[in-house]
């Protein structure tokens, strides 16, 4: 399942995503993009970070999982139609580990912030 629609920025800090909110996606529920949406689309901004750093420098693209959540804030859901743009700021990446702060938005709405860390098998 694919959860980032757009790679919008990216750099070795802050990378941002879009997402579009469609009706076919596995994880709308009663028209909205469901919670564990939000978190998937939040892990997958950072695999696309990882992704996009090693492609550009040549390197394989390693598998990751999440190793953690923390202070996951769901404060509301996207409708159907609505395009959400997700911020992931890496504070420290050490032994395979990368740490980050993470928010989602859709216009002025605050969706979703906490804390991740990503796992690189």
């Amino acid at each position: 399942m694919v959860m980032v629609s757009r790679l919008v920025h990216c750099d070795t800090v802050v990378t941002t995503t879009e997402l579009d909110v469609r009706e076919d996606n596995i994880l709308v529920e009663n028209g909205c993009l469901s919670e564990m949406g939000l978190i998937e689309n939040i892990a997958q901004t950072c695999a696309a970070r990882m992704g996009y750093i090693n492609l550009s420098a040549g390197k394989e693209v390693r598998v990751g999982v999440i190793g953690a959540l923390r202070d996951i804030d769901i404060c509301s859901l996207p409708p159907v139609g609505a395009t959400i743009e997700t911020r992931i700021e890496v504070s420290d990446e050490i032994f395979g580990m990368t740490l980050a702060q993470a928010s989602s938005h859709w216009g002025e709405h605050l969706l979703a912030s906490g804390t991740i860390k990503i796992a690189l098998l």
